[in-house]
């Protein structure tokens, strides 16, 4: 089994397990354990009361949070003609066809969203079995297949995350860096537990919010209070 290091149990031991943290409370706390010599990365979990197994059930969607995560984000873009253009000029990385296409089919991945006109998917779905599980083919519900290129590739630029409840009805979204201070953190972390409410489905019984934890790349996890959050954004 591996042992951790010094530095991470000293972390640890400024935690107390036992506790859920206030929101503001929990993120000064995670700021005061962050430790690397890098720019560590802030995650949010969250389980939600839902069935991922049901349809009706399922929480997926996008947020563009006001303060960006942190990270350069590679954006490529399926498209032709005239949209090739306007996709350039709005920024992306990578413009192409069949060309990206056939790029792509023999291994290349360097790029962290795709985004596709609607004309191109007849294309595109031919990539299904290798974009599909690494969360980058385009969707029309997170609007990643659109002809709107300037107004979807500004959005991922400016922040714009995806989440999607997994088979354990938990939700994993990256929050932004450690650099980021407590405001930023304080309003991209609210902002998306905002979108994540907002986006209960109809269906689900009981507690929805049934734990919250935050944490940093190297760091141990911050258990926060579902119901301080929720009191704190309906108010």
């Amino acid at each position: 089994m591996a042992t951790r290091g010094k530095k991470y149990l000293e972390a640890k031991g400024k935690v107390d397990r036992s506790k859920r943290y206030e929101l503001e409370e929990g993120v000064k706390l995670l700021l005061g354990t962050a430790y690397a010599k890098f720019d560590e990365g802030v995650d949010l979990a969250i389980r939600l009361g839902v069935d991922p197994k049901k349809a009706d059930q399922m929480v997926r969607g996008t947020v563009v949070l006001p303060h960006g995560t942190g990270k350069k984000v590679r954006v490529l873009v399926f498209a032709k003609g005239q949209k090739e253009k306007e996709a350039l000029d709005a920024g992306a990385d990578f413009v192409g066809g069949e060309d990206l296409i056939e790029k792509i089919s023999k291994g290349w991945l360097e790029f962290d969203k795709a985004i596709a006109t609607p004309d191109m998917m007849g294309l595109v779905s031919k990539l299904g079995k290798i974009l599909g599980p690494r969360g980058l083919m385009p969707n029309p519900k997170v609007g990643t297949v659109t002809f709107d290129l300037e107004k979807a590739i500004k959005e991922i630029k400016a922040g714009k995350v995806e989440f999607k409840v997994e088979k354990a009805g938990v939700v994993h979204v990256p929050v932004g860096k450690v650099s980021f201070g407590l405001g930023p953190l304080l309003e991209n972390t609210r902002t998306l537990l905002e979108v994540i409410l907002r986006a209960k489905p109809p269906t689900s019984k009981g507690i929805y919010l049934r734990s919250i934890a935050l944490s940093t790349t190297m760091g141990p996890g911050i258990k926060i209070d579902p119901l301080e959050v929720r009191s704190v954004l309906k108010s």
